[in-house]
């Protein structure tokens, strides 16, 4: 196990000199994530970094300086949280990234055995000793956890095929109590200051784009209701976002869509009193409290941009709180009244940052380069606006082989962020198209909810509208344009080609959605739901529907060679289904290339993660040339 009294250190995976490419660089290069702390133990942090080549867990003892790697294990791990005393790190321990698995903590200390020897349970995985975390909850997918400031009491949330979603109190040295159990979505969203409360986001009403809210108590009966799904015209979603950080106090920070578009409201769960915040400022707005409860800090994200403010509860104050042109993509208020935040651009690699002006985390070893920054693009799309971010080598013009990036989610959007992948092929010569197509968060309610039953092919309108502009404005060569994404970017990209397959030159489809009824039926429950949300029903149900937005329907009219990577592991985008499609490119001889990998959806190995876009690199050359 690595362990230091100083700052983490990374273990060369690769030859560290001038030989190495930028592009290896920047995925090499050490980063960490926004240090979480321990509300009672300030001084205590945990973070993720891949200073050994794979992303791991980290303690960091600030008083002393000491840093320590918690986790190891062959396919990393990201999962874990800190008890609010600092004593103890819960993990979420799966097999190889099926998100299947059982919470297992460890001493924040770890191991210190008097022989020198390390510690470790059987299946060696950290420094240690591990053990179960809440015995006596059988394996599951996770569906949210809050840990006491008691030391012993916590709440699970559990979702599996046969139970749906479950939530279980569990208290050291006394069996779990289940206190709540429904088929549809549900999680746990936060335990108050005092453990007398806990705020559930439920989707009982069979919506899982849009959760209600129930406040129970640890014996499960019910204390509180909060319900947007119902009395309107449209349904609208209620999120968690913290109870106060104060004993006794029943003030709940939520998120809701009221006015079209993400904000917080403070809703005092024993009066019902319900206080909406007047915040001006346009985009989605998001926030947390400040240690002692006076405050809120809020992320506020408008036009793939971010940044914070300080909202004072008693004068209604909103001030700015500074940070760099770029996007937030994490921050958390520090006993101090200091902020810490996780920021970057497209330009510039990500860094953790105080409001002190000082790197709160900055590992040693290789320095990831920059980028080049994005332009910004407006396009008249079928639904409206479309946004779109633009990346091209420095001084290069038109037209250029061009790549669209398709993002993830689908509920999700690119921002002028760092991306080391986007970043590989604008040094490879090419232009990057990233499109927050409707569905996409960040630019209201609607824009989102645009999403249903034609799914898949409204995105691709837009995706469509941006790459005429691309082509007619000479950026874009039309003879050599790739379709490239993960996810539900790799599913649009198999998409596209069989439903527009006289536009893209070549398709590059990661960890994708490619027959959409059998990954239905193998992927997790979680994702049944909401796939039932954005059709209407299941496979049997609309099975017109299914079949109109399935890549495998138009497989037989795809003309562009295809490169599919997938891993086997994968619980979101499973692998049955992705062979099913491939099965029939290999029917009729068309060009395509495949590559499993031993993991889940995306791998956490620095290696693993270079290899594949390598693959994608020289895959494009194979087909399009330098």
């Amino acid at each position: 196990m690595t362990e230091s009294n100083g700052p983490i250190q990374g273990k060369a995976t690769a030859p560290q000199d001038g030989s190495m490419p930028d592009w290896e660089k920047r995925f090499r290069a050490p980063r960490v994530s926004l240090p979480d702390w321990a509300e009672d133990a300030p001084h205590r942090s945990l973070f993720v970094s891949n200073a050994t080549g794979t992303y791991e867990l980290y303690a960091w003892d600030r008083a002393t300086g000491k840093q320590r790697q918690v986790t190891d294990r062959a396919n990393g791990t990201t999962d874990g949280v800190l008890s609010p005393d600092g004593e103890w790190i819960w993990w979420f321990d799966d097999k190889d990234g099926d998100e299947f698995g059982i919470w297992r903590r460890q001493r924040f200390e770890g191991s210190d055995t008097s022989d020198g020897s390390e510690t470790s349970d059987a299946s060696d995985t950290s420094d240690g000793p591990d053990e179960p975390a809440a015995p006596g909850l059988e394996p599951s997918y996770p569906g949210g956890l809050a840990i006491g400031r008691d030391g012993r009491t916590a709440v699970v949330g559990r979702s599996t095929d046969e139970d749906g979603s479950t939530i279980h109190v569990a208290r050291a040295g006394e069996a779990p109590v289940e206190i709540y159990r429904h088929r549809e979505s549900a999680g746990v969203g936060d335990l108050s200051h005092d453990g007398s409360l806990i705020a559930v986001e439920h989707t009982e009403h069979g919506d899982a784009m849009h959760s209600a809210l129930r406040v129970l108590r640890p014996d499960g009966s019910a204390v509180a209701e909060l319900d947007d799904t119902k009395g309107g015209t449209v349904e609208l979603g209620l999120e968690v976002l913290g109870f106060a950080p104060v004993d006794g106090d029943t003030r709940l920070l939520i998120g809701h869509q009221r006015r079209g578009r993400w904000e917080p409201l403070v809703w005092d769960v024993a009066t019902g009193e319900e206080t909406e915040l007047a915040l001006d400022l346009p985009g989605d707005v998001g926030a947390e409290w400040y240690p002692d409860g006076s405050a809120l800090l809020v992320a506020h994200s408008f036009e793939a941009r971010s940044d914070l403010w300080q909202y004072d509860l008693a004068s209604h104050e909103l001030i700015p709180v500074p940070t760099p042109p770029g996007s937030v993509s994490g921050a958390t208020a520090r006993p101090d009244g200091t902020v810490e935040y996780l920021w970057s651009s497209a330009a510039e690699p990500s860094v953790v940052r105080s409001t002190t002006g000082a790197v709160v985390l900055d590992p040693p070893g290789l320095k990831s380069p920059g980028s080049v920054p994005v332009e910004d693009v407006w396009v008249e799309g079928p639904g409206g606006r479309v946004h779109a971010l633009v990346q091209k080598p420095a001084g290069a013009s038109g037209p250029l082989p061009t790549v669209f990036d398709i993002h993830g989610g689908p509920t999700w959007h690119d921002s002028d962020s760092f991306a080391a992948g986007p970043a590989a092929w604008v040094d490879h010569g090419y232009a990057v198209v990233r499109v927050n197509y409707r569905g996409s968060t960040g630019y209201g309610r609607e824009w989102t909810d645009a999403l249903k039953h034609r799914v898949g092919l409204i995105e691709l309108e837009d995706i469509a509208a941006v790459r005429e502009w691309a082509v007619t404005s000479g950026l874009a060569d039309p003879d050599r344009l790739i379709l490239t994404g993960g996810s539900w970017g790799g599913y649009l990209t198999l998409l596209g080609l069989g439903t527009q397959p006289d536009v893209w030159t070549l398709g590059i489809a990661a960890v994708p959605v490619a027959d959409y009824v059998t990954a239905y039926h193998d992927e997790m429950e979680a994702l049944k739901a909401m796939d039932r949300t954005l059709l209407g029903g299941t496979p049997e149900e609309v099975p017109e529907r299914f079949a109109a937005s399935s890549p495998l329907t138009y497989v037989d009219a795809v003309k562009a060679p295809v490169y599919i990577s997938a891993g086997v592991n994968d619980p979101r985008c499973p692998i049955r289904q992705i062979d099913n499609y491939v099965d029939r490119l290999t029917a009729r001889d068309a060009v395509h290339e495949v590559y499993r990998y031993d993991a889940g959806h995306g791998s956490l190995v620095v290696d693993e993660r270079i290899k594949q876009v390598r693959l994608e690199l020289d895959f494009a050359e194979k087909h399009l040339g330098s």
